[in-house]
């Protein structure tokens, strides 16, 4: 994404059009939220740092809450004031770096 760009709030109809392209992902008010577990602490560390290293090639950085063998994910694009395709985008990546992470069945 380039710096001047502004990215338009996605309607309601399409974010819920979205959402269900997106397993186990949730609209909570302005937010794309999804908690992840996994087997292990250190294969959650993992994840978050997989997820890091797509954010910062996007240049779009969810809130990220570590807790034990678990971690949640928030997507919102603070500059807009809510959900943008650029969330939507994030949170297919993040997808699939969790389909490839450890995780309890």
């Amino acid at each position: 994404m380039l710096p001047f760009m502004k990215l338009e709030l996605l309607s309601e109809f399409i974010i819920q059009q979205q959402v269900t392209s997106l397993p186990g992902w949730q609209v909570e008010g302005r937010e794309l939220v999804k908690e992840v577990r996994f087997s292990t602490y250190l294969a959650g560390i993992e994840f978050v740092q997989r997820v890091a290293v797509l954010a910062e090639a996007m240049n779009h950085h969810p809130d990220l809450l570590v807790g034990w063998r678990k971690v949640t994910v928030r997507l919102t694009t603070h500059s807009a004031g809510g959900l943008t395709r650029l969330d939507f985008e994030l949170a297919s990546q993040i997808t699939l770096v969790e389909a490839a992470a450890p995780q309890i069945a």
